[in-house]
């Protein structure tokens, strides 16, 4: 696998909250999870935006902003399906964190598309929905977000708009996200930076950071983006999925093609985990029988031959 990003990319996102690295993901890559988009989305926006805002007044979040949104699994390919598992996204969430084991807790597909909501929101932190108290001091300690753009996204598409740490702290806290004071959003407003970039392109935030939605303005547009979320396996203040609650979803799309390290993202015990005897093994393969447990049965093989030796 080629280089996605640099050292410099780990510590811009540890000292700035925010990082967007173009061209992320290969043509190629690029090129099948935009094939999933179409199966599963596929239409084109209206001619003109809705806009219902007053001039100069701040966005507002309302609930169609959010009608696009799958989360996986979903019946399509393993190409999107897998998208948020990426060796690369686990590898940069790792350094971000400093753990040798993290936590998938959100990975959903969401198509915007001209016209159907005024996508504008206010400036605001994740983290109200991410944990029950508040962000850490410490950044391991919190959350590593990914939005993947797998549409080009220029100012017309609705790019998410930012606010490095460094110069939201000159205005506010993370914990002012709570206010809902109008002034602070035209506080904001003067700092705020474009994550737009060509399809492929990865921009990685914290749940500090502040950010928003904004409007989709190009006629008959769309933007195809997935939200992908890692926490350190062991930090149990954050999350967002309950998979387990997902249960009806076509999860073999999934099982029948990822690594064993991408299934330890959802919490499936790794090969050699004791919780993998004949009894679990073989319940396992009845639920996802296409599903190559050959890892699993070799190790709990290597595990039962070396207790026969002891």
């Amino acid at each position: 696998m080629t280089q996605r990003f640099t050292k410099d990319h780990v510590e811009t996102w540890r000292r700035d909250g925010v990082v967007l690295i173009p061209n992320f993901f290969t043509p190629e890559e690029t090129a099948a999870v935009q094939a999933d988009f179409r199966a599963v989305f596929d239409r084109d926006g209206a001619d003109q935006p809705m806009v219902k805002k007053k001039e100069g007044e701040a966005g507002k979040f309302n609930p169609a902003q959010f009608l696009g949104i799958q989360t996986v699994p979903i019946d399509c390919s393993p190409a999107l399906n897998l998208a948020g598992l990426h060796p690369a996204l686990l590898d940069f969430a790792k350094q971000a964190l400093r753990t040798d084991e993290v936590y998938l807790y959100q990975c959903q597909a969401w198509a915007k598309f001209t016209g159907d909501a005024d996508y504008e929101q206010p400036f605001h932190c994740d983290y109200v929905n991410h944990t029950l108290t508040g962000p850490s001091d410490d950044e391991t300690l919190n959350s590593v977000t990914y939005i993947l753009l797998w549409s080009d996204v220029t100012e017309a598409h609705g790019p998410t708009h930012y606010i490095t740490r460094p110069d939201g702290l000159k205005v506010a806290r993370p914990e002012d996200t709570l206010s809902g004071d109008p002034a602070l959003q035209q506080k904001l407003k003067p700092y705020e930076r474009s994550a737009a970039g060509p399809a492929g392109s990865l921009f990685v935030y914290g749940i500090d950071i502040w950010h928003r939605g904004t409007n989709l303005t190009a006629p008959g547009g769309h933007r195809y983006v997935m939200t992908v979320t890692y926490k350190n396996a062991r930090n149990n203040s954050i999350a967002f999925h309950a998979w387990q609650r997902h249960n009806a979803q076509p999860w073999a799309r999934i099982f029948d093609h990822a690594t064993p390290e991408q299934l330890a993202c959802f919490g499936v015990q790794r090969p050699g985990d004791p919780y993998w005897t004949e009894t679990t093994i073989a319940r396992a393969q009845t639920r996802y029988p296409n599903w190559d447990m050959t890892p699993y049965r070799e190790a709990l093989a290597a595990r039962t031959a070396s207790k026969a030796d002891a």
